[in-house]
C-alpha cells in the first residue's frame, strides 16, 4: 500500500457518523485524498436531507480542511478505459463510481470504500475500513 488513500463516499459518511473504525485507520494515513465527485454526492444527500444548512456546513467545513482532487483530461482517459472495460465484463458499476475509479487509478492512490464493486475495475486497490 501506498500510504495514500482516496476516500468514497460511504467512508466520509462514516467519518462525520465518528465511526471509530474509520477515524483510527485515518490516524495511520500518509495521506487523504477525496474526489471532487464524492463532495458532489455528499452535497446531494445535503440538499434531500432535513437539515440541509447543518449538513452543507459540515460538508463545507470538510471540504477546506482536507486535499479535493479534481478531475481533468487524464482522468477522463481513464473513465473511458474503465468504463469501456466493465461494458465489456457485463459489469456496470455506478457512473459517479467510474469516475471515482479513474482518479484512483490515475493517481495510484488506495480507494477506501465498503462497496466490493469496486474489485471489478482492473489496475487499481481498495480496501475497507
Amino acid at each position: 500500500m501506498t500510504g495514500k488513500y482516496l476516500l468514497d463516499t460511504n467512508i466520509v459518511i462514516a467519518l462525520f457518523a465518528k465511526d471509530e473504525n474509520v477515524l483510527a485507520q485515518l490516524k495511520t494515513a500518509e495521506e487523504v485524498f477525496v474526489p471532487s465527485i464524492v463532495l458532489g454526492e455528499l452535497y446531494f444527500g445535503a440538499n434531500k436531507s432535513g437539515r440541509v444548512k447543518s449538513n452543507i456546513v459540515r460538508i463545507d467545513e470538510f471540504a477546506a480542511e482536507n486535499q479535493v482532487i479534481m478531475i481533468d483530461g487524464e482522468t477522463a482517459r481513464h473513465y473511458g478505459q474503465i468504463k469501456n472495460d466493465l461494458r465489456a465484463k457485463g459489469n456496470p458499476i455506478p457512473e459517479n463510481d467510474i469516475w471515482i475509479a479513474a482518479l484512483s487509478r490515475q493517481y495510484k492512490y488506495v480507494l477506501v470504500t465498503q462497496d466490493d464493486h469496486f474489485t471489478q475495475v482492473d489496475s487499481i486497490e481498495t480496501i475497507k475500513w
